[in-house]
């Protein structure tokens, strides 16, 4: 599950949204969240903290366990590539990332350790919750809005995280797409950057590229297992593609496949093998009925058979079961999803 917030991730309609990402989840729920796209401010600290007591004070029936992981800065002693410092997103079920600027969470997280760990975490299943500066910096392109709109930098594109191009989704993310801060003499839409700024940018994008614009205090939330998006908030969702533009107002739902054409990857693919590895330990732990850890090859066996059953692959599933019977594990099915036990002889 993957969630963009255009804006209002610690408001009345933020709280509607976490709420609702809170009850998809098996509890308890366990939440990360990163400084990292305000970690050029001096207050990040406070920025992500607002966050977290946000969370505790207003989901408080979830009795969410919170974690802030600083990873301000690459390079830095508490950076991202810190394993002790990103320790808690092993354990994370929910990770949050907000405020900040798009093109310094783009430059400081990717190719990090915390974000191949992110990347390995929402694999295993962890919903990732993304709003405002976080949610620009996702796509396969950002736009760098601080260097536009308040240093005067000529309109351009940055390089993005691509949170879901292994997906076979070519995305670029505009959140505060109905911004009227500039009132009836500056257009403040499209993320600061107006109109006028964002039209000849969107010419310069490949072409099977699909431009997300999310109203203020509106939320896309992707189902990647189910194939479906919907829409919460008071605003809509502008999906552009080429020069056609599509509305979906709050309340509705389409098709994942309206981003573009979707595929599963493999389980550790594009992540680095050790960092795979130790998600993967760490998950199996969670999951494990027992005091040992269950072997690699058999962890990766139930992996492999859950993104199978997603895909509807069920010759496969069936397939991987047996596999998985021989080495002495049974996989049960339910509406929640799988569970596994090992076979006593």
């Amino acid at each position: 599950m993957v969630s963009f917030l255009g804006s209002g991730e610690a408001a009345s309609t933020g709280r509607r949204v976490h709420e609702w990402l809170f009850q998809q989840l098996a509890p308890p729920v366990r939440a990360a969240i990163l400084e990292t796209p305000a970690g050029f401010e001096l207050n990040s600290a406070y920025v992500a903290g607002h966050i977290a007591d946000f969370l505790r004070a207003h989901l408080q029936n979830y009795q969410p366990q919170i974690s802030v992981i600083p990873a301000r800065r690459r390079g830095a002693a508490e950076g991202p590539d810190n394993p002790q410092v990103i320790a808690p997103l092993l354990k994370a079920n929910y990770i949050f990332m907000g405020a900040g600027s798009p093109t310094y969470a783009a430059r400081h997280l990717g190719g990090t350790r915390a974000w191949y760990t992110l990347l390995a975490r929402h694999r295993l299943g962890a919903t990732l919750s993304l709003a405002s500066a976080a949610a620009i910096a996702m796509g396969t392109h950002t736009l760098p809005v601080y260097e536009i709109y308040k240093a005067g930098e000529d309109p351009h594109w940055r390089p993005g995280l691509d949170l879901l191009g292994l997906y076979g989704l070519r995305l670029v993310i505009v959140t505060h797409w109905n911004n009227t801060e500039g009132g009836a003499h500056m257009d403040t839409s499209r993320c600061y950057v107006g109109k006028a700024r964002l039209d000849p940018l969107l010419s310069l994008l490949p072409p099977e590229t699909t431009v997300v614009g999310i109203d203020e205090h509106t939320a896309i939330i992707m189902d990647l297992v189910a194939g479906s998006c919907s829409v919460m908030g008071v605003g809509g969702v502008t999906l552009v593609h080429g020069r056609q533009e599509e509305v979906y107002p709050s309340g509705s739902t389409f098709l994942l496949q309206e981003l573009g054409p979707v595929r599963w990857p493999d389980p550790g693919e594009g992540i680095p093998p050790e960092v795979w590895h130790e998600a993967l330990t760490s998950h199996t732990e969670e999951h494990a009925e027992e005091e040992e850890t269950i072997p690699e090859e058999v962890a990766s066996l139930i992996l492999s058979r859950e993104a199978a059953r997603n895909q509807r692959d069920w010759a496969t599933a069936d397939d991987l079961r047996e596999r998985l019977a021989a080495l002495g594990y049974r996989v049960m099915d339910n509406p929640e999803g799988s569970r596994w036990e090992r076979l006593r002889g």
